[in-house]
């Protein structure tokens, strides 16, 4: 499977396919390069609640909006919990969590919308970033799966929330972004349970037994099998190939870096019509 992403600058990565079809349409993934913070947090850290300086995450997100020629007054974002919340926002929303915490949307993990000049953020060092678009429709979306998202089904809901607006499964177009892979990450039983009764009418198994209550998981075909047994064709379906523990020069990861890090970013907006 070809590669979905492609480093376009030291700061981000774009959806190849993606943005060759619209050029209005910006979907990526920021790398930890070329921005102003230190130590833990170097350099480019785009998240406030991890004990960085406030200036610097908001000179951070500057510099990005540049790069992106996104305003920041059109960017949301959110304050993350791991857990299904996956909100609608709409042009006046803009500005929300762009540039300080507490303006960000509560306790959600996903948004969706159709407008034009919204940014839709989310934050990560380890988790998966979930993108969606239906090209008919120009509905756009983007989720935050950790494993406990990945398990209660935030990819899923993502889905049911399109066909609430009319958008059928068969419509949509995903990719799984840069998130850890399963060589790096190791969970115990009560994950595995979980993984079990989600998928226990599929062959395909994204674990392995590595010793006596120790599993490899793989996040990534976690949340592609949920999404095809949620109706998104696999053909449909673009998973990257990036770990953010692995590729340690291009990514913050939190199991790698035990707790202290920064973020990464997930973003998808679409600009105004160029007519």
């Amino acid at each position: 499977m070809k590669e979905p992403f492609v480093l376009l600058d030291d700061q981000y990565m774009f959806i190849d396919s993606w943005r060759k079809q619209n050029l209005q349409l910006v979907a990526g993934f920021t790398t930890k390069n070329d921005g102003v913070s230190s130590g833990d947090f170097q350099s480019l850290n785009t998240g406030f609640h991890v004990g960085d300086r406030l200036q610097d995450v908001q000179e951070n997100r500057r510099i990005l909006a540049g790069k992106l020629q996104f305003p920041l007054d059109g960017w949301v974002g959110a304050e993350q919990t791991h857990e299904t919340q996956i909100l609608k926002v709409t042009s006046p929303d803009g500005g929300r969590g762009a540039t300080d915490y507490s303006s960000a949307f509560k306790a959600t993990d996903g948004f969706y919308t159709k407008d034009r000049n919204m940014l839709l953020t989310m934050c990560y060092a380890d988790c998966v970033p979930l993108y969606f678009l239906a090209p008919a429709h120009g509905m756009i979306g983007v989720a935050h799966a950790g494993w406990k998202g990945s398990v209660n089904g935030i990819g899923r809901k993502m889905i049911e929330a399109w066909q609430s607006e009319g958008i059928k499964e068969t419509e949509i177009f995903a990719v799984i972004g840069p998130s850890i892979c399963s060589n790096c990450y190791v969970v115990d039983d009560k994950v595995i349970d979980l993984v079990q009764n989600l998928l226990e009418d599929n062959d395909e198994k994204p674990y392995n037994l590595i010793s006596e209550g120790q599993y490899q998981l793989d996040l990534k075909r976690l949340n592609a099998l949920i999404l095809q047994k949620s109706g998104i064709p696999r053909s449909q379906i673009d998973i990257t190939s990036y770990c953010t523990s692995c590729d340690s020069d291009l990514f913050f990861s939190h199991r790698r870096d035990k707790g202290k890090t920064g973020r990464l970013m997930s973003f998808i907006g679409w600009k105004e019509d160029l007519g």
